[in-house]
């Protein structure tokens, strides 16, 4: 036995899941552990690391490892590397194994048996779950565990992870071989398979295939319909527009209620505040300082779930890969790989996970392009300071059936972040690999699935927690310092003026705004955007300690539309499509690049990018407007 004692004298087994992309490891990790789970990086590299905890029935406590999906211990990439090191039990931030999960797609078993026959020289102990089992039946494939168990010589349970199904026979199966003890972790005799060695074994995956698996005359799966039509050269390209629109529209449309709901709350904190504290330092740093500005961004939680409440429900659906495979063309236009889509469709949620995710991408200059460009992709903490400038100057106006015209400029901001990544990508393409010729996109696409009601909410609570913990931190901090900065010194004996024009905040925004204000930017947002590269949505806490409002994101809008001209409050929104990334995302470039040259790059091309823009959008409105 090579399980642990707890300090409880419990048992403690760690287990890894391990199978190729798609085949619903990560919804078997979450039936398992639900919410009792963490995330976090692998020492030396940004690759997630999700561990939780669960106990069988029999009272056995595990802590399970959800590993990177691949299709191979021959490491291509980053994520693979800490799999196949995981694995083989040779990473030393990482406590060894004592049982491996394989997952096996029930409705595509062939990668994932191959993928076994490479685990069993390991040295480790091994369960195969075959999983999605539910699909497979549907279709009228009859697959024989114990025939297949035979064939592999190995345990086999079958799940139906998403819907919890099956379960039950994991837990006993688990509960079976932890309790007759497990075998202890013998010397692996892996060695990296040859192209021979792979043909080999997928022979070997369709013979255990022919034996144990019973499939229908064939017809056309439910999916393969679908895809039919969103797959359509024509149609699917439309379709994709049209579910993007749709979501930004529903970004602004949807989220108005709680919006409102929320800065009533924070005006409500903040007045009670006002009437139980006297008037001085004290509640001029919790009202205007900590309530102004950590409320200011806490407000636009709403929109922020909302965006990712449709990514997870289209991720659990199985539309992100068919979007990845209509891309494709596109994105070769601009010189990059289609593997390309998923990085920078990530980064919409934040650039942080989209250049982690670039670490599928084999091809290094590739690797690197995409990292790149993917602070231009609009991240969510983008989604306040848009809110925020959008309902200053853009009239919130139905302009057609379910059309908002807050909506439609946010969607228009979000597709200029997307056009401004292929750009850049092109011209790095045309000046430096121009006679290269791209890799084709290798990709499975998964049978489409009905969302999960448990794992949606689970993403979104992650991601909630996740933002507040931000806004507690960060923000917390920065709209500390921008109040302090802002209310010291005091106005000398006399002074005729706003008592922040004598403060250091003045000071700082006087002092750069020479150099910003040939953008029509004014000393005030100077000020807000030093802060603001901490992370990008602290500019607005910084503007709402500036102009020392609490009353919400309409009384800053307000404010801001009163003080500002049309072409400044352009100029801002567009200096923050090319906007350099906040200090976190330069850190990240610099570590997964291995070079603080590519971090240095990515602030100076981005830096040129938005002075740029913002130059010849606020002149252009100036010149328009009068």
């Amino acid at each position: 036995m090579s399980q642990l004692p707890t300090s409880a004298g419990e048992r403690l087994t760690r287990i890894a899941l391990i199978g190729a992309p798609n085949c619903g490891k990560t919804s078997l990790f979450n039936a398992m552990t639900g919410a009792n789970q963490r995330v976090g990086n692998y020492s030396g590299v940004t690759v997630e690391r999700k561990i939780g905890m669960a106990q069988t029935p029999q009272g056995e406590t595990l802590r399970i490892t959800d590993l990177p999906g691949t299709y191979s211990l021959r490491a291509r990439s980053p994520d693979e590397a800490v799999t196949r090191d995981i694995v083989l039990g040779t990473r030393v931030d990482a406590e060894p194994i004592d049982l491996l999960l394989v997952v096996v797609d029930a409705t595509h078993m062939r990668p994932g048996l191959r993928l076994s026959q490479e685990l069993r020289h390991c040295g480790l102990p091994l369960l195969v779950v075959v999983n999605m089992i539910d699909i497979a039946r549907h279709r009228g494939i009859d697959i024989d565990l114990e025939r297949l168990s035979a064939e592999l010589d190995l345990p086999v349970v079958a799940s139906t992870a998403v819907r919890r199904a099956g379960m039950q026979a994991l837990w006993g199966k688990l509960d079976a071989m932890i309790g007759s003890g497990l075998p202890d972790r013998q010397t692996a005799v892996w060695t990296e398979p040859t192209a021979a060695d792979l043909r080999a074994a997928l022979r070997e995956a369709d013979r255990i295939i022919d034996h144990s698996v019973t499939t229908p005359e064939r017809h056309r799966s439910l999916s393969e319909r679908i895809d039919a039509a969103l797959l359509n050269p024509l149609a699917g390209p439309l379709i994709l527009l049209l579910i993007m629109f749709a979501m930004f529209q529903a970004v602004f449309a949807g989220a108005a209620p709680l919006m409102d709901g929320i800065s009533a709350l924070i005006e409500g904190v903040a007045a009670a505040v006002s009437a139980l504290l006297p008037e001085g330092l004290l509640r001029g740093l919790i009202v205007d300082g900590v309530i102004a500005g950590v409320g200011s961004v806490v407000v636009f939680l709403p929109q922020i779930l909302i965006l990712f409440a449709f990514i997870l429900i289209l991720e659990d659906l199985g539309y992100m890969a068919r979007a990845a495979f209509l891309m494709d063309r596109i994105m070769g236009h601009a010189g990059l790989h289609g593997r390309a889509f998923i990085p920078l469709l990530s980064s919409f949620a934040c650039a942080i996970p989209g250049i982690m995710s670039a670490r599928v991408i084999d091809d290094e200059k590739d690797r690197l392009t995409t990292i790149l460009i993917a602070p231009l992709m609009t991240c969510s903490a983008r989604i306040p300071v848009y809110t925020l400038l959008i309902g200053a100057f853009v009239p919130a106006r139905s302009i057609g059936p379910g059309i908002n015209l807050q909506g439609l400029v946010m969607f228009g901001l979000f597709a200029a972040g997307v056009v401004s990544a292929l750009l850049v990508a092109l011209v790095g393409h045309l000046l430096f690999r121009r006679h290269e010729i791209a890799a084709p996109l290798m990709l499975d696409l998964p049978d489409y699935k009905v969302p999960q009601l448990r794992g949606v909410v689970l993403g979104l609570w992650q991601r909630a927690r996740a933002f507040l913990r931000r806004a507690g931190t960060i923000i917390f901090t920065a709209s500390i310092v921008v109040w302090v900065l802002s209310t010291f010194p005091y106005p000398p004996e006399g002074a005729a003026e706003p008592a922040i024009n004598y403060s250091f905040a003045a000071m700082i925004g006087h002092l750069l705004h020479p150099a910003l204000a040939p953008l029509g930017f004014t000393w005030e947002i100077c000020v807000a955007l030093v802060p603001g590269m901490a992370a990008r949505e602290v500019a607005v806490a910084g503007l709402s300690t500036v102009y020392a409002v609490s009353g919400g994101e309409g009384a800053l809008a307000s404010a801001l539309a009163a003080q500002w001209s049309l072409a400044t409050g352009v100029s801002l929104i567009v200096w923050y499509i090319f906007a350099p990334q906040c200090l976190s995302t330069l850190a990240v470039i610099r570590r997964e690049t291995g070079s603080a040259r590519w971090m240095w790059v990515s602030i100076g091309y981005m830096f040129g990018l938005a002075y740029a823009a913002s130059f010849i959008a606020y002149h252009a409105v100036a010149a328009l407007t009068g």
